[in-house]
């Protein structure tokens, strides 16, 4: 009897024990983050890296790092909820690779977020522009950009989308390069937020006029955002940068 007793209570505290820790196992979710593994961007990733590795500890989602496209296919994506495109370019990546991520933006078989280099569209390092992902973010082609650094306010323009959630109506970036496109994205995305050129520090020539910064193509059934700043660590000592970065994660993962 002792022993029956025994093993009954085992049995009580192991349904009470799986019960309290499954929800949790039910709210993970995996990321891909694709870094490059060098380059004037790297101080950037490092520092994203710790932020996201601590970001998901704290929220129970898994993510893993990649540096180039080899392992892309179909079936590797199927392991991702989420894909972030922290510092990669849209050049030189494996043809399978190519189409599974359009398979797998198109069809929605997971969120995007990208960041600052994903939009450096053109000719580049003897690759082609790749047209489909030019669409994807809103039919651009990278022009210039401020390569002395400057300082702005980002102004939001859409304070009800998800990502925007505690979002100040406008915020300062310290240091960035300032890309500009041969036109703006506007016509073909959503925009959510664009920097105010008047008020870089220092003042450049370099400017597009009406320049969106952060946007989202609906066109596409992926949850999808682009974020234009991404190249110095400094971001990551911005409470509104970090909060930005936290609400892309989790609505463009559906969480």
């Amino acid at each position: 009897m002792k022993n029956l007793f025994g093993k009954f209570s085992l049995y009580l505290l192991v349904a009470v024990f799986s019960a309290a820790v499954s929800p949790t196992f039910a709210q993970k979710f995996r990321v891909l983050a694709m870094a490059e593994p060098g380059g004037h961007h790297i101080a950037y990733s490092k520092v994203a890296r710790v932020w996201l590795d601590s970001l998901a500890a704290k929220n129970d989602f898994a993510i893993d790092y990649i540096e180039n496209t080899d392992p892309i296919n179909d079936a590797y994506l199927s392991n991702y909820q989420l894909i972030i495109q922290l510092d990669y370019v849209p050049y030189a990546w494996k043809p399978e690779a190519v189409s599974a991520f359009e398979k797998y933006i198109k069809e929605g078989k997971g969120g995007w977020i990208g960041f600052h280099h994903a939009t450096l569209l053109g000719e580049f390092d003897g690759y082609k522009i790749w047209p489909w992902f030019s669409d994807f973010m809103g039919g651009i082609r990278y022009k210039n950009y401020i390569a002395d650094f400057a300082a702005a306010t980002v102004k939001v323009e859409n304070k009800k989308h998800p990502v925007m959630k505690g979002i100040p109506a406008s915020f300062p970036v310290k240091k960035e390069e300032w890309y500009i496109y041969d036109k703006s994205p506007r016509p073909n995305v959503e925009v959510l937020a664009s920097v105010d050129e008047s008020t870089y520090s220092p003042d450049s020539k370099i400017k597009m006029g009406d320049h969106p910064v952060i946007w989202s193509n609906p066109k596409v059934k992926a949850r999808n955002v682009y974020i234009f700043m991404g190249h110095s660590p400094v971001l990551f000592e911005s409470a509104d940068y970090k909060r930005l970065f936290t609400n892309a994660i989790f609505w463009a993962a559906k969480k």
